[in-house]
């Protein structure tokens, strides 16, 4: 075993402070990675604050991991020391039920093992994620980072960007296609560039004119203000694909009346209940309104080096380990464009 240290929470209303902890000792299979940056989630501050009941103390967030690798178990093959490799939202699987075995390792029917908050599959301890200083991982679950992505940038790839890369895909979306992304946030701005660069048509759909000038930036084509009655009822049912990245509750049958004949509507944000659904709209047009959970490693890997052969990165503001707290309030503000990655070599600063 190795001491680590890391930032956590030891309560719902405590702010993350530095905490030494042990990492397990390498297994077989294991990869040790030195962690160079890691993307702050929304659903870090989720789970720091118990907003889903199921968080356990101390906590360690963290699942947009990249960094390189400092030592490999007797049994990995694919990856040695000095490699370039980035770790995302889970560490584990159980690799025998049929969705591992379609390389949907998220939706593991005995449950994936996530990189925090989570139970090892060995030993039954309690993950601990990547607000620290090295982290050791299966090396199933250990990606390769391309050379020409930058390493300060990709992070937030590892969750924002396979949460609607993973539906854009399992759709299709591709040269021709003419989709919407609703919300322009964290999740939002990545799928507009994610969809620009796969060659579809995109309209930004939000309740801000403020965004307007930014969604453009940022590569759509058009800006739809869901406020405005007469713009949405002129854009009915002419998107094939709408990704939803609202992250609460919300009314969805506005944006079911945008898709035309066999359209989808994929939500990625909101897992909460949603304002009540209009079954008229489903049937009319045999629309679809599906949700979509992250993706396994395959989709992901996939996901990086695309990024890394068109230039996708998300926009991201960097921060030192020292400023989390206040980064955990703007992120409540959403007062962020659009995400906060931590440089982890500011945690020396921490230690002395």
């Amino acid at each position: 075993m190795t001491t680590c240290l890391g930032f956590a929470a030891h309560s719902a209303d405590s702010p993350l402070a530095p905490f030494r902890f042990e990492r397990r000792a390498l297994r077989a299979d294991d990869i040790a990675i030195s962690i160079a940056y890691c993307g702050v989630c929304h659903t870090d501050a989720h789970q720091v604050h118990n907003d889903w009941n199921n968080t356990v103390y101390p906590i360690v967030p963290g699942h947009e991991i990249v960094g390189h690798v400092t030592a490999v178990g007797s049994n990995v093959s694919r990856f040695k020391v000095g490699d370039r490799v980035a770790v995302g939202c889970q560490v584990d699987s159980c690799l025998q039920c049929a969705p591992c075995a379609e390389h949907q390792e998220q939706l593991c029917i005995h449950g994936p093992t996530t990189t925090y908050n989570g139970k090892d599959r060995h030993t039954g301890d309690i993950t601990y994620g990547g607000y620290a200083e090295h982290i050791v991982v299966r090396e199933q679950f250990v990606l390769r980072m391309p050379d020409s992505l930058d390493p300060r940038f990709a992070a937030p790839l590892l969750c924002a960007g396979i949460t609607v890369w993973n539906p854009m895909r399992r759709y299709n979306v591709g040269k021709g296609s003419k989709i919407a992304v609703v919300g322009l946030g964290g999740l939002g701005h990545v799928a507009v560039k994610l969809a620009a660069a796969l060659g579809a048509e995109v309209t930004v759909i939000t309740t801000s004119a403020g965004k307007i000038d930014d969604a453009i930036a940022l590569g759509a084509h058009h800006v739809l203000l869901s406020s405005d009655t007469a713009a949405m009822a002129a854009a009915a049912n002419g998107f094939e694909f709408i990704i939803d990245t609202i992250p609460k509750r919300h009314d969805v049958n506005p944006y079911l009346m945008l898709l035309g004949r066999e359209g989808v509507l994929v939500l990625v944000g909101a897992i909460e209940p949603l304002e009540p659904i209009h079954g008229g709209l489903l049937i009319r047009n045999n629309r679809s309104l599906v949700g979509s959970l992250i993706g396994g490693i395959q989709a992901i890997q996939e996901l990086l080096d695309f990024c890394a052969e068109h230039q996708v990165l998300p926009s991201c503001e960097m921060i030192d380990i020292k400023d989390i707290n206040k980064a955990f309030d703007r992120l409540q503000r959403n007062d962020v464009k659009y995400r906060f990655v931590i440089d982890m070599t500011t945690l020396r600063d921490v230690a002395q």
